[in-house]
């Protein structure tokens, strides 16, 4: 049965064509799952001819030991210093907590996240948000902290994006017969990181997906069908 979230629409429209986004329930991923054997279980019994199917960056990265315990990670003293001067947003920790801006340290290199602080300090003056994350690039804006409303034991990890999101697009595309996107989507916007045919629109996607149709917090829906919905 073709159910939406809690607050969530079932049924949006996209360049002038509605469209189900079918959310999907799975177990709890971690990194003894293995992406075509996900999609072989949870997706490949639902698709049908047309459907196109993505999966969140967090659930791909927990696959492939992207996931890292707060407790093993030791933030340096310019971690702690520039962490302080991120928004905070009520969506997510972003890198406002020093653990994950020592992560994006590592993930980016020193020299780029300094520069991308600078351009944010600019951006500030003219009342502008986002160029940080324009800068820093798809590693730095994939890294999520803990929340309260976070799965556990994930609510005491740092999950970093997903290692080659193409790569692990076209292995759940194999498992479910089905174009599949990795995507970033959360309640402030969204990102395409990875996808397993290069035809298949980003900007598109974006559009579709804007409202986060899998949720962000205890859905436990980390994989979607997108479906031409039936007029």
């Amino acid at each position: 049965m073709e159910q939406a979230n809690e607050g969530k629409a079932l049924v949006v429209e996209a360049d002038g064509r509605q469209y189900a986004r079918i959310p999907v329930k799975t177990h709890l991923i971690t990194d003894r799952d293995q992406l075509e054997a996900l999609a072989r279980q949870y997706l490949f019994p639902l698709v049908r001819e047309g459907d196109i199917a993505f999966i969140s960056e967090k659930a791909v990265a927990c696959t492939q030991r992207r996931a890292i315990p707060i407790k093993d990670i030791k933030p340096r003293r310019l971690a702690r210093f520039l962490s302080r001067f991120v928004y905070k947003n009520p969506y997510g920790i972003g890198l406002s907590m020093p653990e994950t801006m020592e992560m994006a340290l590592r993930e980016c290199g020193v020299v780029r996240i300094l520069f991308a602080a600078l351009v944010s300090a600019v951006g500030k003056l003219f009342g502008r948000r986002g160029w940080f994350y324009r800068v820093a690039g798809d590693k730095a804006r994939s890294i999520d902290g803990p929340c309260d409303c976070t799965i556990p034991p994930y609510n005491q990890y740092v999950v970093l994006g997903p290692a080659d999101p193409d790569q692990a697009a076209r292995a759940l595309s194999r498992g479910c017969g089905c174009p599949v996107a990795v995507v970033d989507i959360n309640d402030l916007g969204g990102n395409i990181l990875g996808v397993s045919h290069p035809e298949l629109d980003k900007a598109w996607l974006v559009r579709v997906l804007r409202d986060n149709p899998l949720g962000q917090s205890d859905q436990q829906t980390p994989m979607g069908i997108i479906r031409p919905a039936a007029l």
